[in-house]
């Protein structure tokens, strides 16, 4: 089955960096463009990055863009996420998901993805 499961997260003064992993298995990796997705407290859900299936190209939130990378290495099958220069706003859950079977292009539209792993916490404070 397919199974996404997020590690990295914690706690970061501002101007900190995190690297956060996503670990996929029970599908073909390079198959599917991947996401990040975030939930700050208290507040719905906001797509962050998305990366082709072949990681030819990538896409950020403005609110990210310059401060994070995401990449992918499909010799493991994991995805990643580097976060540089945090900020208290970056406080969240981060979830890696899985673009939907058949897609023909990539979307930030984050109701489209398929299959989500179980979040992991990113908390940035002095």
């Amino acid at each position: 089955q397919v199974q996404l499961v997020e590690s990295g997260g914690g706690l970061v003064q501002p101007g900190g960096s995190l690297k956060l992993s996503c670990a996929a298995s029970g599908f073909t990796f390079t198959n599917y463009y991947m996401s990040w997705v975030r939930q700050a407290p208290g507040k719905g859900l906001e797509w962050v990055s998305s990366i082709l299936s072949d990681g030819s190209n990538t896409y950020y939130a403005d609110s990210v863009k310059g401060r994070f990378t995401i990449t992918r290495d499909t010799a493991k099958n994991t995805l990643y996420l580097q976060m540089n220069s945090l900020k208290s706003s970056d406080t969240a859950v981060y979830y890696c998901a899985r673009g939907p079977t058949g897609a023909s292009t990539w979307s930030a539209n984050y109701n489209e993805y398929d299959y989500w792993g179980q979040g992991t916490q990113v908390t940035v404070s002095a």
